[in-house]
């Protein structure tokens, strides 16, 4: 069963159209963009209260997709589902990215929808403390709050999976190292998309001028702004460098030409070392969390599927697994895809 999942993908899907515009743009826009503002705290405050206003930008989502309001643990999130027929006994805790101070919930719902649809479960979106106000430690305790949470409402540990892109990525694998080291009970599974893994000062030379998306040196920037008075090899602050001994199964997702794909790779290599299967797909000219843009890219709509496959595996470990996989229900453009395959 753990061959099933223990894996290195390359998807050899050709790479389509909207990628490579969307790709060319992205380098031609928001990379430069990025790269000119995130300089001082200042900026960091600025770009944080513009990114906020997308709570108040109502985003057009399917008929079939609802999102209610919630408060776990002190902590505010909501409830994302696709769609009625949900096993709701299971769900999946999702943590945003955003470099630890921009972005929310709401900013990524074209993930959270659909991973619901993938895992046919219930997605509860935290909206974890940030920076430049909050610290990682206050991100960290509001994460494992938020799980902890869903324990006490009466939910299984092996019913719960967790996922997470870029700094949420980082958060997922910083909680279940927490929560190991603790001795506390895990989750099924997890899911990290482009994780942003290693925040030493070691330099990010690999794929620096490859990346659409990311300024190599502002990541850099961001990591020592973070991570001032703090230990860097910590593997909470790290969780490169973690011991990912007794961990759940684990997926990572990153994109050939991101910065962080090497960060991706080694939390595959030590999990897997460490005896975690693992399924490491590498998706060939992708940017950074991809999947944030299935709404217009088809390879990001692929990647759910991925995930459907993985996330039923995953929980056939357990012995309580949801049958899942295929095309994400009630995703037009993921049904059209099917159809044109």
């Amino acid at each position: 069963m753990h061959d099933g999942i223990n894996v290195d993908v390359c998807p050899g899907y050709p790479v389509s159209w909207q990628a490579m515009a969307l790709t060319t743009i992205m380098r031609g826009t928001f990379k430069p963009i990025s790269g000119l503002l995130l300089r001082s705290d200042v900026s960091v405050v600025a770009a944080s209260r513009i990114v906020s206003l997308a709570k108040k930008v109502p985003l057009r989502l399917p008929g079939h997709v609802t999102v209610e309001e919630e408060s776990i643990a002190g902590c505010e999130a909501e409830w994302v589902r696709a769609g009625q027929e949900l096993d709701e006994d299971k769900a999946l805790l999702y943590f945003h990215g955003g470099a630890y101070f921009v972005c929310s919930p709401a900013t990524h719902r074209p993930i959270t929808w659909r991973m619901s649809a993938a895992a046919r479960r219930p997605v509860l979106a935290v909206d974890y403390r940030q920076g430049p106000v909050h610290t990682l430690a206050e991100s960290l305790e509001d994460a494992v709050a938020a799980y902890l949470g869903l324990l006490e409402r009466g939910y299984a540990p092996e019913d719960v999976v967790f996922a997470g892109d870029s700094a949420g990525g980082h958060l997922t694998l910083a909680s279940l190292l927490a929560l190991r080291d603790r001795g506390l009970p895990l989750p099924a599974a997890a899911v990290c998309l482009s994780p942003w893994a290693d925040l030493t000062d070691t330099p990010r030379r690999v794929n620096r001028f490859a990346d659409p998306l990311l300024p190599a040196g502002r990541v850099d920037w961001l990591a020592r702004r973070w991570t001032s008075g703090l230990d860097a090899r910590d593997p909470l602050v790290s969780p490169v460098l973690g011991d990912y001994a007794g961990l759940p199964p684990l997926m990572v997702i990153t994109g050939s030409t991101e910065i962080l794909r090497d960060e991706g790779r080694r939390v595959a290599g030590r999990a897997r070392a460490a005896g975690v299967p693992v399924t490491y797909e590498e998706w060939r000219h992708m940017p950074h969390v991809f999947p944030l843009l299935a709404d217009v890219l088809p390879e990001a709509r692929q990647a759910f599927r991925h995930i459907a496959r993985f996330l039923g595996a995953a929980q056939a470990l357990t012995g309580r697994g949801t049958p899942v996989g295929g095309p994400v229900a009630g995703d037009p453009a993921a049904d059209a895809d099917s159809a044109a395959a």
